[in-house]
């Protein structure tokens, strides 16, 4: 699929270059960095929601972080026009953030040309529906003072802590005046047989079996037909399974949306945060928290700008 891309900079960083790099990044660069490491890919609209307020201060900020080399952007191409921008991390923003994690990038799990494979067609707008997901919880988080969207971890995140047991497309931890609930989200693009969307099941039966926690799957589907044709099909479950019709209106996947599978169709929908009480006879455990995105600050710049002192 053709995209328009930029070329990488600054393919290696010198100690100048790191210093004056580190002299030029905010706490919230490297935020936007560690996110897109993560999720793969962001478009301007999800990043301004992430991060900023408004888009020219956006744009303003995403232009610099190109132009640093930190991140690259490409268009998906559209036969009725072109998608907006869409971000990966550039090979540079790599290297920054590996250095400070002390690390490599291939340790870090960064690949240039894995980083935008993600322009294909199908992995670009299921990542891209995945993350609008928690954008949207994370918006709405940074508005309303009574939630907060506590883990946000990434299908590779998923893979590296229950390995083959299952693989949802993302796991997520929401709070909400005084609920929470731990959930694996499947995003649902229409695109699989509902046969296969029911046979990922059994891995997350596997999964709460192993591990003895038991985690609600949510499936977020992208029409009333289609969530109604996969309740037909999950017919007896131990899981705790709730299923949504994917929208933004009422405060989007926070809001009343949710039914669990054990619920009548005609059974009032329930808030994202109130699923915790959608299987009484349940008693649903917590997964691992989400590790923070970065390490001392203060101390990484410090090391840096110390090399760079030592070597004038």
């Amino acid at each position: 699929m053709p995209v328009t891309r930029h070329p990488l900079r600054l393919p290696r960083f010198d100690a100048a270059a790191i210093a004056d790099a580190v002299a030029c990044l905010t706490p919230r660069d490297y935020e936007i960095l560690q996110h897109l490491l993560h999720h793969r890919v962001l478009t301007t609209h999800q990043l301004q929601r992430l991060f900023f307020t408004t888009p020219q201060p956006t744009r303003r900020r995403l232009g610099i972080l190109r132009n640093l080399g930190m991140i690259t952007p490409y268009r998906p191409w559209s036969p009725t026009g072109s998608y907006p921008h869409h971000w990966v991390l550039g090979r540079a923003g790599a290297e920054l953030l590996a250095l400070r994690d002390q690390t490599t990038i291939k340790d870090l799990g960064y690949h240039p040309d894995r980083s935008m494979s993600v322009a294909v067609s199908s992995v670009r707008s299921h990542q891209v529906g995945v993350n609008d997901f928690f954008v949207n919880l994370a918006h709405l988080a940074r508005h309303r003072p009574d939630t907060h969207l506590r883990a946000w971890l990434s299908e590779k995140q998923c893979a590296k802590i229950w390995g083959d047991l299952a693989r949802p497309d993302a796991y997520g931890c929401w709070a909400e005046n005084g609920h929470q609930i731990d959930f694996f989200l499947e995003h649902d693009t229409g695109s699989m047989t509902l046969a296969k969307v029911t046979g990922k099941l059994a891995s997350y039966s596997d999964l709460a079996d192993t591990t003895r926690i038991v985690t609600p799957v949510l499936f977020w589907l992208p029409n009333r037909t289609r969530e109604a044709n996969l309740r037909k099909l999950i017919i007896t479950t131990d899981l705790p399974i709730a299923t949504a019709v994917q929208t933004e209106l009422d405060d989007g996947p926070a809001g009343p949306c949710w039914l669990p599978v054990t619920a009548h169709s005609d059974h009032e929908r329930m808030r994202l945060a109130d699923l915790v009480n959608g299987w009484p006879h349940l008693t649903l455990g917590q997964a691992p928290e989400q590790a923070a995105t970065g390490g001392d600050g203060n101390a990484f710049f410090d090391r840096v700008l110390g090399k760079e002192e030592s070597g004038r």
